[in-house]
């Protein structure tokens, strides 16, 4: 077997092995979505947005209290997490690129980035919700939000340094400051890649239920207090996941479709970000 025979055929087997790979992946992805829609595109009704949780026995019931405090968890986690994400991303790339401090904060955003999500929520718990006395949305918000920090952060460098060092060059020639650089051409020339990294946070803790059973737990009713438990879809799916009750089984499927829809749709909105432009 000549050389060219031999690289044929390995590219053929390696060709193969990630056909086979790809299709094995999209089985089981295909598979769970199905099940999700057989069983819970059923439930999902007017009421569904209208109706607070069911207690034990009701057949009535919706998930309004769990999505709206799931919103109001997931846009304060946002809000905290994300311009701390921004500030510290654009220091790595523009001030302190090769500073020393930088290479500390790289390696600890690293170890936030893979940290799981429940230390995170027994981080929060001995910080806030023991100190406050009680569990509170607030506490879900910051736990959330610490999620958020290091996703946006290695988003933002890395769209930051793909700038062309040229613009920054023709913008410091005119005589700008060097925060007028970062702020007027280099952010405003990344802000897509910036959006992407908020967009792939908001879906990396949209179905998050660690860290919200140590803080902001759970809440049967409709409440808008940030000082309370506040009701949230992650738990309300594992309370009502481990019910006895059908009802509760079928509001779990359906708020399990739910999450999976937003979260798709925040990642093809990330592709439509993230597409190039002509």
């Amino acid at each position: 077997m000549d050389i060219y025979t031999r690289r044929k055929a390995i590219n053929y087997l390696n060709l193969t092995f990630a056909t086979l790979t790809t299709l094995f992946g999209l089985f089981f992805l295909t598979w769970l979505l199905w099940i999700l829609f057989e069983r819970g595109f059923s439930h999902v009704d007017w009421n569904l947005f209208v109706l607070d949780t069911p207690g034990p026995g009701d057949e009535a019931g919706g998930l309004r209290n769990a999505i709206v405090g799931s919103l109001m968890l997931t846009v304060v986690g946002v809000l905290i997490g994300a311009p701390v994400g921004i500030l510290a991303g654009t220091y790595l790339a523009e001030f302190g690129r090769y500073a020393l401090i930088s290479h500390a904060v790289r390696f600890i955003n690293d170890v936030l980035l893979s940290a799981p999500s429940i230390v995170i929520g027994v981080f929060v718990y001995e910080v806030m919700v023991i100190p406050m006395g009680n569990f509170s949305g607030w506490s879900g918000a910051v736990a959330l939000s610490i999620i958020v920090i290091p996703v946006v952060v290695r988003t933002t460098e890395d769209m930051l340094r793909l700038v062309p060092d040229t613009m920054r060059e023709a913008a410091a020639a005119l005589g700008a400051p060097q925060w007028k650089v970062v702020t007027r051409v280099v952010l405003k020339a990344a802000i897509s890649g910036v959006m992407t990294g908020i967009l792939l946070a908001i879906a990396r803790i949209a179905g998050e239920t660690a860290p919200l059973l140590f803080t902001a737990l759970n809440n049967q009713f409709f409440t808008l207090n940030m000082d309370r438990p506040i009701g949230n879809l992650p738990v309300m799916i594992f309370n009502f996941a481990m019910g006895p009750y059908d009802n509760w089984h079928d509001l779990a499927w359906a708020g399990s479709l739910l999450i999976t829809l937003t979260v798709l749709a925040l990642n093809i909105l990330t592709r439509i970000f993230l597409r190039p432009k002509k």
